[in-house]
């Protein structure tokens, strides 16, 4: 969501100042400079119905006056943006839960789906099971420096569906990947700190030490899918 900005209410001052305050003023764009009030004021007018449509326009026109008249104000100023702050916070919260609620509705299924493989798949033989719920199979131990989470590692990987499609490969570019383990998901962070340089782990990331709902819109990976990550460790940086 949009924050009600102050570039937005501060361009709407410009073309206020321009019209001294009064919105029934007629004008004539007889000049750039008029031209350019005008379009300020059309783009402001767009900007804010779009962040704030549900905004009380009298109390809104006359909070702006009151500043343009220098009169006393209904708060302070220091007040008025803690207003500003908590409510975009708070919409901006409630949004995020109504889209994961939708989310859920729609790919409830996938998550289900992911649940159900790694119920199955921690039977299998090899597989070890953290407290946090991510899998992992040792296919090749290492002897190097082990990464604790804020290290930084070069790696090869390949990133697969849960059933078996392939949507990510270093190894298939040629390019291993260098990267801050306190900037990737947390099934990431948490599985290449178990490994030592020369290793190569599989791990199987429960959607919630993935990416859950967060994914890239039309991407292969679709919202509260489990995933599969073979990770051969190369170097630690630091």
């Amino acid at each position: 969501m949009k924050k009600i900005t102050s570039s937005v209410i501060g361009a709407m001052a410009l073309l206020a100042c321009g019209s001294e305050g009064n919105v029934d003023t007629v004008v004539s764009l007889n000049n750039n400079i008029d031209s350019v009030s005008y379009a300020v004021g059309v783009n402001s007018a767009n900007g804010l119905k779009q962040q704030f449509s549900e905004g009380n326009m009298d109390a809104f026109l006359k909070g702006f006056q009151d500043v343009l008249d220098s009169a006393d104000l209904m708060m302070a100023t220091e007040d008025g943006q803690a207003v500003i702050q908590a409510y975009t916070q708070k919409k901006q919260m409630d949004q995020m839960a109504e889209k994961a609620k939708q989310d859920e509705m729609m790919y409830g299924g996938l998550k289900e789906e992911g649940e159900k493989f790694l119920e199955a798949n921690k039977a299998n033989e090899g597989v070890q099971v953290t407290p946090s719920g991510l899998q992992y199979m040792v296919m090749k131990k290492g002897s190097g420096k082990q990464p604790v989470a804020t290290s930084n590692v070069t790696v090869h990987y390949t990133g697969m569906l849960t059933d078996g499609t392939v949507f990510e490969s270093s190894v298939q570019s040629g390019s291993p990947a260098t990267f801050g383990l306190n900037q990737v998901i947390p099934g990431w962070t948490e599985g290449v700190q178990l490994m030592k340089e020369g290793a190569k782990y599989k791990f199987f990331i429960p959607q919630e030490l993935g990416y859950g709902a967060n994914v890239r819109p039309d991407g292969p990976i679709k919202p509260y899918m489990a995933l599969i990550f073979e990770i051969e460790l190369i170097k630690v940086n630091d």
